[in-house]
């Protein structure tokens, strides 16, 4: 019996219903799997931040080096350039960025040093040298020159860095650590190479 027969007889219309019904749960099956596949993998942003001349990536817990790289140096910038005109700007600026283990030692620290700022009239301003990323330890060293100036003194340099542990939550960076020193970036190689008491400090 040819099919084009067979399909118009009852046992081929049941025949055909029941290959139907499995076509349509394999079909279903695959909706559900390619959904199920698409909403758990992490989708990327790509941008291309003012501060650097390619795209970064972003996901919704990680990013990449340029884009941490571009957030240290905006932080050693923000937090190496007060005057007592701005000083409590840059406090409301940050916080938002803090993680919660950090975020009462930062502030309080920055407070005190707005009291000081504020008491002697001293403005310092950043020059940035030298922006690193270190991927065993995920830290970004941005270090470069600081300039402190009172209203009646000569301007006084010296060097600086400034080491943040920058993360990505919910696409958004956030500061997990931050050491501010006037050496050179304390980097895995250099700790090796000659090791140093630092006893790193969150502030």
């Amino acid at each position: 019996m040819r099919l084009a027969e067979f399909l118009r007889t009852w046992e081929g219309h049941e025949a055909e219903n029941r290959f139907s019904r499995l076509i349509i749960i394999g079909l279903l099956v695959i909706c559900i799997t390619t959904s199920l596949a698409a909403w758990r993998t992490e989708r990327s942003i790509i941008l291309v931040p003012p501060t650097l001349s390619k795209e970064v990536e972003v996901t919704r817990s990680s990013a990449s080096s340029e884009f941490k790289e571009s957030w240290g140096l905006f932080l050693a910038e923000l937090l190496g350039n007060t005057t007592p005109a701005n000083a409590d700007f840059l406090k409301t600026a940050i916080e938002p960025l803090l993680a919660p283990e950090i975020y009462r030692s930062v502030l309080d620290a920055m407070t005190e040093q707005i009291k000081a700022i504020k008491m002697d009239r001293v403005a310092i301003s950043f020059t940035p040298r030298h922006v690193d990323y270190e991927t065993e330890t995920n830290k970004v060293f941005v270090s470069g020159e600081l300039k402190s100036q009172g209203p009646s003194s000569k301007p006084d340099i010296k060097p600086r860095t400034y080491e943040f542990i920058i993360t990505i939550k919910n696409y958004r960076p956030r500061l997990e650590y931050v050491d501010v020193y006037p050496e050179a970036p304390r980097t895995q190689e250099r700790l090796k190479a000659q090791p140093l008491q630092t006893g790193g400090s969150n502030s």
